[in-house]
């Protein structure tokens, strides 16, 4: 059988996509996906509905490509509205600080400098799977750094396995915002 459906078969044991996500946030991550959600669901979700009504007005839909393109836009949000409202609802919201702040754990602000080359510095946040953002360096607390990072203390060393070989960090710096703010 050949066509669009085929895929590529990955073994089920060893598939990244398959391993289990954690259902943290953080407190401003989950208000973040709230306003999506609201916004998608109060602004959104209507005007398209209005759009697509006013297309299939004008008679054959067949040919209308405002209504066929407005069409497929309000499937994909209302699939967006559907998959944000259940991942809401199974996520955990971490809403407060730590117990032992001298550690690494969930919401961390780490300043991480690098042994293996000239010394440099990298500040990274670990924070929940919906709230990655590369830009900022947010990387989330199922990656292979933050599960070394978690639980170790202020100048620990850390050795993680990247694509290019084994890198060792120390922990220079360990901070939390604090989430009723």
């Amino acid at each position: 059988m050949k066509g669009r459906n085929m895929t590529r078969w990955r073994d089920p044991a060893k598939d990244p996509r398959q391993e289990p996500k954690s259902h943290l946030i953080t407190a401003e991550g989950a208000e973040r996906l709230r306003g999506i959600l609201d916004h998608l669901s109060r602004v959104k979700r209507p005007a398209l509905s209005a759009k697509v009504g006013e297309a299939a007005a004008l008679g054959d839909r067949s040919e209308n490509a405002d209504y066929t393109y407005n069409k497929k836009e309000l499937n994909r949000v209302i699939a967006r509205i559907r998959y944000l409202t259940k991942r809401l609802d199974e996520l955990q919201v971490v809403d407060r600080l730590p117990a032992d702040t001298g550690k690494v754990y969930f919401g961390a602000f780490v300043t991480l400098e690098d042994e293996d080359e000239d010394g440099e510095e990298m500040a990274i946040r670990i924070v929940g799977h919906d709230e990655i953002d590369p830009a900022k360096r947010w990387i989330s607390v199922d990656s292979p750094l933050a599960k070394a990072l978690l639980g170790k203390p202020l100048d620990e060393e850390v050795t993680v396995a990247a694509p290019g070989g084994e890198t060792t960090y120390v922990i220079t710096e360990i901070a939390y915002r604090d989430p009723g703010k």
